[in-house]
């Protein structure tokens, strides 16, 4: 497969059918939406154009994305905008957690956007939703999808582990050898080190990451990618197919048929990751509180071998 231009503007490729989604229409849809317009809150499943925002919302998921709505970077494959982000918002925590409590939400997920302006990263934000969807809805398991807190990532980590939530994810999203060009923000081997610092200050925290398939990485890019996250003792892996958001962001280089997920799936649990979800259509948050019923279930029928 061959490395791509990322930046210039082309058509997109034509999806192929098992990659293809029905728009969204249902009553449950629009009353997600208009709640969350209601609480100020914004998602990733809108900013990122997610293909699952018709299931997930009909269903009442959501995916709360903190800290706004502009990200002070600009990978190649990410649709969410990019600029110089407003100041934060005091009442997104509380927000978030009025927001889990109307859905009736058991799991939650929490992302932002990278917030390199700040002294933190925004990890102080992430501290402040934990604890407000502790106060507000103590059964909600939570997850968190965090940025890499690019040179404050220690003092950002422990402030967070702290925080005690039930899983922490932070994507890869592809083979190092593609880093310049798709997330040229970010440092590979960074990002790994901050998965394993989640492990070293408390083990028993669930730890997640994703990549995308189809921008030109090779079959054992991905073996390898695979052997980095076990040694780095990440729990949970989910692998999708990447979707050209726009024509001027990264092109597609393949569409990585069902089989082939399947067969990536069947290699990663034989590398020993306790769960793997792996479909064109899988991203981070799909199904996000079934997949943490189904790590709790691994983690302790591991527990019981031992």
């Amino acid at each position: 497969m061959n490395e791509m231009t990322p930046l210039a503007p082309r058509s997109r490729e034509r999806k192929p059918d098992w990659i293809r989604v029905k728009a969204p229409t249902s009553v449950g849809f629009a009353e997600t939406k208009a709640m969350m317009r209601r609480l100020n809150l914004n998602t990733v499943c809108e900013e990122a154009a997610c293909p699952n925002i018709g299931e997930c919302w009909t269903k009442k998921h959501a995916t709360v994305m903190i800290l706004g709505d502009t990200c002070t970077r600009a990978c190649a494959f990410c649709n969410v905008k990019t600029g110089m982000p407003r100041a934060v918002d005091a009442l997104e925590p509380q927000h978030t957690a009025d927001a889990a409590a109307e859905l009736g939400l058991e799991h939650i997920v929490i992302t932002s956007v990278d917030r390199d302006d700040l002294p933190d990263g925004g990890a102080s934000q992430f501290v402040k939703v934990i604890e407000a969807l502790r106060r507000t809805t103590p059964s909600t398991t939570i997850e968190i999808l965090t940025p890499d807190f690019r040179n404050k990532s220690q003092a950002a980590v422990e402030s967070i582990v702290a925080a005690r939530p039930d899983v922490y994810n932070h994507n890869l999203e592809t083979v190092p050898r593609l880093y310049p060009t798709i997330r040229p923000g970010a440092r590979y081997y960074a990002s790994l080190r901050l998965l394993e610092s989640v492990k070293r200050h408390d083990p028993s925290i669930f730890t997640k990451s994703g990549v995308m398939l189809g921008l030109g990485e090779e079959r054992l890019e991905i073996h390898q990618v695979m052997d980095d996250m076990r040694s780095a003792d990440i729990d949970f892996l989910t692998m999708g197919q990447y979707l050209q958001p726009t024509p001027r962001h990264a092109k597609v280089a393949e569409f990585v048929t069902p089989k082939a997920f399947d067969a990536y799936a069947g290699i990663a649990r034989a590398k020993g990751f306790l769960l793997v979800a792996s479909s064109p259509l899988t991203r981070s948050s799909y199904h996000a509180g079934d997949d943490f019923a189904k790590l709790r279930a691994a983690r302790e029928r591991q527990l019981a071998r031992v």
